[in-house]
C-alpha cells in the first residue's frame, strides 16, 4: 500500500516496514519549502505509529537527494523580504529534520539510491543504518555555493570520520564514492544500484524482528553523543549558515550555476 504524505514524499508500508520516498524526480528529490513541511510533519507521525517497527528511507529515480532546490532558491534571490525570512527559516527546518531522524523510536535504514548532496547527505547520514549503492556519492556542498553546512553537516561528519577528514570533505565541497565512504566509515554497506532496495529491507526486517524496546533504546543510547554535539554547535552552525545565506557570495554561487558559468567570490 502506498500513501501519499504530500506531493514531495510517498510512504509505502510493507508489513511492519514504512518505506519513505522523496518524490521530486525531475529535481532530482531537492528539498523545497514543501518538502521541508511535508517531512516535518511525517517523522512524528512515524514516530508514534506503533505498527510500524522499522523505516527505509530512500529516493525516487536516480537520486537519494540533490539538496536544496537551486532553482526555488533562484527565485526568491530576487524578492529580498522572501529571501530574508527564508534565510532564517530555512536552517531550523533542516535542523528539525536531523534531529526528527535522531529521536525516531525505530531504526532507520537509508537506502542511498544514487547521489545524495548537501541536505540529502546529512539526512542520509543521520539514519542508523546506511546502504549505499555502488555507482553512488555522497558529500557536503555548501560551500561550493557559499554556505556553511549548518544544518547538520558540522556536526555528523567528523563524528563519523574525524575532524580532519571532515574538514576535507566539507571545507573543499569534495565528494566521495562508494567506495571511498564504505573505506572511511562513513557508510556501512554497499550494493549494485540495483539491490540497494533489497538489502536495506532485508536489515530492516532483521532489526524489525528483534525486540523493540531493546533496539530503540540502543539508538537513544549511541544518538546521545550525537545530540550532545550538535546542541554544541547549534546556535554557531544556524547562525553561520543564516548569515552565508544572506551574502552575495551565495548569490553569485546559484546564479553561476543556473547561468552554467563560473561564479567570482568576493567574500561579501
Amino acid at each position: 500500500m502506498v500513501t501519499v504524505t504530500g506531493e514531495s514524499i510517498l510512504v509505502e508500508r510493507r508489513d511492519d516496514i514504512a518505506i519513505v520516498t522523496l518524490n521530486r524526480l525531475e529535481q532530482m528529490n531537492a528539498f523545497n519549502a514543501d518538502m521541508h513541511r511535508e517531512a516535518e510533519l511525517l517523522w512524528p507521525r512515524l514516530a508514534d505509529d506503533r505498527s510500524v517497527r522499522a523505516i527505509v528511507f530512500t529516493g525516487a529515480g536516480k537520486a537519494f537527494s540533490a539538496g536544496g532546490d537551486l532553482k526555488a532558491i533562484a527565485r526568491r534571490l530576487g524578492d529580498p523580504q522572501e529571501n530574508f525570512r527564508t534565510s532564517v527559516a530555512v536552517p531550523s527546518s533542516a535542523l528539525t529534520l536531523f534531529r526528527g531522524l535522531l529521536d525516531l523510536p525505530q531504526p532507520v535504514i537509508a537506502a542511498v539510491n544514487g547521489d545524495a548532496i548537501g541536505l540529502g547527505a546529512t539526512l542520509a547520514l543521520a539514519c542508523d543504518v546506511v546502504v549505499m549503492a555502488e555507482t553512488a556519492r555522497i558529500g557536503d556542498t555548501h560551500v561550493r555555493v557559499g554556505l556553511v553546512a549548518g544544518d547538520g553537516g558540522a556536526v555528523i561528519w567528523p563524528l563519523l570520520v574525524g575532524p580532519s577528514r571532515a574538514k576535507d570533505f566539507l571545507m573543499r565541497g569534495r565528494l566521495a564514492d562508494c567506495n571511498e565512504a564504505f573505506r572511511m566509515g562513513l557508510v556501512g554497506h554497499t550494493a549494485p544500484a540495483t539491490g540497494v532496495m533489497d538489502m536495506a529491507v532485508a536489515i530492516a526486517s532483521e532489526m524489525a524482528a528483534l525486540p523493540p524496546l531493546a533496539v530503540r533504546w540502543t539508538k537513544q543510547s549511541i544518538n546521545k553523543q550525537i545530540r550532545q554535539q550538535l546542541e554544541l554547535a547549534f546556535d554557531a552552525s544556524i547562525a553561520f549558515e543564516t548569515i552565508t545565506m544572506l551574502s552575495q557570495d551565495y548569490a553569485e554561487a546559484v546564479n553561476g550555476f543556473l547561468e552554467k558559468r563560473k561564479p567570482t567570490f568576493k567574500g561579501e
